[in-house]
């Protein structure tokens, strides 16, 4: 062993690509610097970094990733370099994104929005503009652009050797030409990382492997779903029309023609193509370790359609010859986004790989990975890179075909609520095929098959646009069958664990921020919060018997709460269980829930025999099952949770029951519409970026008893507040999230959820606001596809204000 190798360390991150790098510079930053060690097994920037075309750009519609972006442009065009003293090489030439089709028009006006609310310099212009400041590209069918003047591109290896720079001036300690060979737990929790110079223990252990971190999840037992997918650009010879350029022409992104992008490479042009075909995966079970700085040959054949058109789209090149020709691996997840986070089910072992964008996401997620690992939550919310919301249905073959279906879309409309429909279905319910005969379109939530809508009058699939579709006529009928009558749900992808024992329910009033249940049959909604005192998830808590307590939550916090329940314990004598995959549940909400299920049970259906917020043990169509009193759409109605066994008989004797009162099957998205009618908040809202104070649910939090993070939710000042608001429509597009919220002008903020309410007429959104502005009937305006909308701060449920219809009584 070499002499100055360590052998202990707060921190060992393994890699040393952008992020594995990035994860270092921030730790540094986060006063980790001293206590981190990075390895590298070959030389920094050696796997799948040095070969990014290294683009960045403002023009994304998600608002998390747009504050990652923002804050990396402003790191590589100037705060890196000045911090460091290396050169970065930033080339800060701006981007147009084209635009051939009215939908892509459309996407770009939601991007504007979005933009907005987050101050970016963005604009929508004409072609005219696109053909003002790049002369050269061919603008044959374009109708518009996004021009995002700040972006630009920047030397990958540079940025990642600046930022071993500032690592290294906090203290963190990088090894090159050492490779880790095992990863593995001790008896104390601590992290043993095991490598050809010698063996470091440690507390945390990061996985940055890249194309590698597959295969170094699995020395610890871990199933991380990410594929090596290879990606082309090619770089031509000199293009003689640049050579008396003053000024480098701006980046164009064209995904309908070119699938991918065009630039200058000093003198050269460099077009990047994601083809939409035959795409290439590699490496299915392991990346060869002496795989440093390797390429591919070129496949034309794969991207000849694309490289052919992208001449014609800059016609100044077709007669160049290519110069260098780059086809190398990237790392592709199951829905394109990278796992940045906490592995499964480990203490500790933190994820900062699975990244197909790295210079253009990289800092900005390594920065918030710090946060979390130093502070105990990222200052973002986390949920779409969350390593957890993946189950062990993520097998290699899976893995394969999510992520050559990532590939493919890659260049494509994100519309929303688009459905990935390859690999399905993974998990579903024993109603998947009766409700896919009866007209429902599924969607896939934590490998489950959830319905969201049923078609009637319309062909049986998604259909897309950001503006209103056929299927907003398919959920305001379900919505308007449930507030008329009575309607039915198979929620069976909903998180179902079991905590049961002695000390079941001190484990969870530590845990919980509501009063526990206090008698058996009694139901509670609560949070769970982190250390920094912000919100890990809500939960609705059944106690059983005495001693046992039945949870349930969103389907994609299975993970999250089985961790989160095992890693926060001390002592307690408590088992936990799983049950998502071997229950089922329904919903039977509605002014007709009573006379249905009576029409099914003995049971005393009364206020006084079944009281609102209750739970009981009845019999249905032979079976014993649990049914909880409550309502997620605000009406009378019942949640029922038995055995997969008893799903299909029991769905059967309610819906024949229901047949007299015209009753309906209603999917995820009329459940949504329901929701926010009612202003109740969801996982949009209830995320690891805010306190209880700010999501405005303190009260569903007890002054009179101790939890976890209970000193920082009622401690820490509110920098925002959730507001709920009603938007006036315009009959044609609603939002999606992320808008602008505007007072007098000026952006106060940013909606989570948006939907258009039938039952109401008006838009419902919420939104995190300046608590200034969140004040009840405040005039706001609300940034819709480019548009201001007028808006007004509620202090009410839009619906049923006074919740007097899910406690009305027998009559």
């Amino acid at each position: 062993m070499a002499t100055d190798f360590p052998t202990t360390a707060r921190v060992v991150i393994v890699g040393g690509g952008v992020m594995g790098v990035g994860l270092a510079y921030h730790l540094g930053h986060e006063g980790w610097g001293c206590e981190t060690v990075l390895l590298e097994k070959a030389e920094l920037t050696s796997g799948s970094t040095w070969h990014a075309a290294g683009q960045i750009t403002h023009s994304t519609s998600s608002f998390g990733l747009g504050k990652c972006v923002d804050y990396n442009i402003g790191l590589y065009s100037g705060g890196l370099e000045t911090e460091t003293g290396q050169p970065v090489t930033w080339h800060g030439c701006g981007s147009f994104r084209l635009a051939y089709t009215t939908d892509e028009m459309d996407w770009l006006r939601h991007t504007l929005s979005v933009g907005r609310s987050l101050g970016f310099n963005i604009a929508l212009v004409g072609p005219e503009k696109v053909a003002e400041l790049h002369p050269f590209y061919n603008l044959d069918g374009v109708l518009g652009g996004l021009h995002t003047p700040d972006d630009g591109h920047v030397d990958p290896t540079n940025v990642t050797m600046a930022m071993a720079a500032g690592a290294r001036q906090k203290g963190v300690k990088i090894i090159r030409q050492c490779r880790a060979t095992n990863i593995t737990q001790l008896p104390s929790g601590e992290w043993q990382v095991e490598t050809d110079k010698g063996t470091i223990t440690c507390e945390h252990v990061v996985n940055a492997g890249g194309t590698y971190a597959r295969q170094m999840g699995e020395w610890s037992g871990l199933q991380l779903p990410m594929t090596s997918m290879t990606h082309h650009y090619f770089v031509t010879e000199p293009v003689p029309e640049f050579e008396a350029l003053e000024t480098e022409l701006p980046v164009i992104r064209d995904d309908k023609k070119v699938s991918g992008y065009i630039r200058m490479e000093q003198k050269r042009g460099l077009i990047g193509i994601y083809e939409k075909e035959n795409p290439n995966s590699v490496w299915h079970d392991h990346c060869p370790w002496d795989y440093e700085n390797w390429l591919f040959d070129a496949d034309y054949d794969r991207v000849m359609p694309y490289l052919e058109e992208s001449l014609n789209r800059m016609p100044i090149f077709a007669e160049l010859g290519i110069q260098r020709e780059v086809h190398g691996a990237i790392s592709h997840p199951p829905d394109g986004n990278p796992l940045i986070g906490p592995a499964p089910g480990m203490r500790n072992y933190w994820c900062c790989c699975g990244t197909q964008i790295g210079i253009g996401w990289g800092p900005g997620l390594t920065r918030e990975l710090a946060r979390w690992m130093v502070h105990g939550a990222a200052d973002i919310s986390m949920r779409d890179y969350d390593p957890r919301r993946f189950g062990s249905y993520a097998t290699k073959d899976w893995q394969v075909v999510k992520a050559e279906e990532d590939y493919c879309l890659r260049h494509e409309i994100p519309f929303p609520h688009f459905n990935r429909l390859a690999g399905r279905p993974i998990k579903p319910s024993p109603l998947h095929d009766l409700l896919t005969f009866k007209g429902a379109v599924h969607e896939e939530v934590y490998g489950f098959e959830r319905p969201r809508f049923f078609a009637k009058g319309i062909a049986q699939e998604d259909h897309y646009s950001f503006n209103r579709t056929p299927v907003d006529d398919m959920v305001a009928a379900e919505v308007k069958a449930v507030r008329r009558s009575v309607g039915i749900m198979d929620v069976t992808a909903f998180t179902k664990v079991l905590v049961e024992g002695p000390d079941a329910y001190a484990l969870l009033d530590r845990l919980t921020a509501n009063r526990m249940p206090q008698m058996v049959g009694s139901i509670t909604l609560t949070h769970m919060l982190n250390r920094a005192g912000r919100i890990e998830l809500e939960t609705t808590i059944i106690r059983m018997a005495e001693d046992q307590f039945y949870l349930v939550c969103a389907a994609f916090f299975e993970q999250r709460l089985l961790d989160h329940l095992a890693q926060h314990r001390a002592g307690e004598d408590a088992k936990i269980t799983a049950l998502s995959s071997d229950w089922s549940a329904l919903s039977l909400n509605g002014l007709k829930a009573r006379d249905v299920l009576a029409a099914c049970t003995d049971a005393d259906l009364s206020n006084a025999g079944f009281r609102w917020l209750s739970a009981q043990k009845i019999t249905v169509a032979g079976h014993d099952i649990w049914a909880f009193r409550m309502s997620y759409a605000g009406e009378l109605g019942w949640e029922f949770h038995m055995p997969n066994t008893a799903c299909l008989d029991v769905y059967n004797a309610l819906w024949t029951a229901g047949e007299a009162h015209e009753i309906a099957d209603y999917g995820s998205f009329a459940m949504n519409v329901m929701r926010m009618e009612k202003g109740f908040k969801g996982a949009g809202e209830l995320t690891n970026e805010v306190t209880l104070a700010e999501a405005d649910v303190l009260r569903f939090a007890r002054t009179d008893k101790d939890y976890l993070g209970r000193d920082k939710t009622l401690n820490t000042d509110r920098k925002w507040v959730c507001a709920y608001l009603e938007i006036e429509p315009d009959g044609k597009a609603d939002g999606h999230g992320g808008e602008a919220v505007m007072l007098n002008g000026n952006v106060v903020g940013a909606t989570a959820s948006v939907v258009y309410g039938p039952t109401v007429g008006k838009i419902l959104a919420f939104a995190y606001i300046k608590p200034a502005a969140a004040v009840p009937d405040t005039a706001l305006s609300v940034v819709i596809h480019g548009e201001p909308r007028d808006a007004r701060v509620l202090g009410a449920p839009a619906y049923d204000p006074d919740s007097l219809k899910p406690r009305m009584d027998a009559p």
